[in-house]
């Protein structure tokens, strides 16, 4: 038997594997990063797969950023965000907020508009959650954020049919749709 306490005999590749098995909902988590070098609020946002609903009452949602990501730097200060949920119509979102290093041009050519917070909503997305934050503890290499849900909705264009969302499963991007 082995030890599993053991973190150096763990294989952290085989780990990411079998996780990816998995399939999760595609994120841009946004904010409007304070004015810190006279140019004004500016609009921040990084791909998050791990966002969940925590509690219906109060109202909590969480998500997972990796530790020493200067966009969650901006969502910190901002003391609010806004989750939207990408479709899957919006694949080149979910990999230019991705990036590494592209803080400056992720909003470059991207519509939006200003939630309650004043955080991003991504157009076109198929829900959007804006919320305050609650609190922000360390877990391992990552941070999980708490935030107090403010205002939410669905449905982009009003139609009545929202659009399909963007899952990520074993390091590819799709849609879904509903088996009966």
């Amino acid at each position: 038997m082995s030890d599993t306490t053991d973190s150096t005999a763990f294989d952290s590749g085989h780990f990411r594997t079998i996780m990816g098995h998995f399939p999760t909902g595609v994120t841009v988590v946004t904010a409007m990063s304070p004015d810190v070098d006279g140019s004004g609020p500016q609009p921040v946002g990084f791909t998050i797969g791990s966002f969940t609903s925590v509690s219906l009452d109060p109202p909590l949602v969480g998500f997972l950023p990796q530790l020493g990501s200067s966009t969650m730097d901006g969502i910190e200060t901002s003391n609010s965000f806004c989750v939207n949920v990408l479709s899957d119509q919006q694949s080149d979102l979910c990999w230019k907020f991705a990036k590494s290093g592209t803080d400056d041009a992720r909003f470059s050519g991207v519509d939006w508009h200003a939630a309650p917070s004043g955080s991003p909503i991504l157009d076109r997305a198929v829900a959007w959650i804006d919320c305050s934050v609650e609190a922000i503890h360390t877990m391992g290499d990552h941070l999980f954020v708490l935030g107090r849900v403010g205002a939410l909705d669905a449905d982009a264009d009003h139609d009545g049919e929202p659009p399909v969302p963007l899952l990520f499963y074993k390091g590819s991007l799709g849609g879904f749709e509903a088996a009966g």
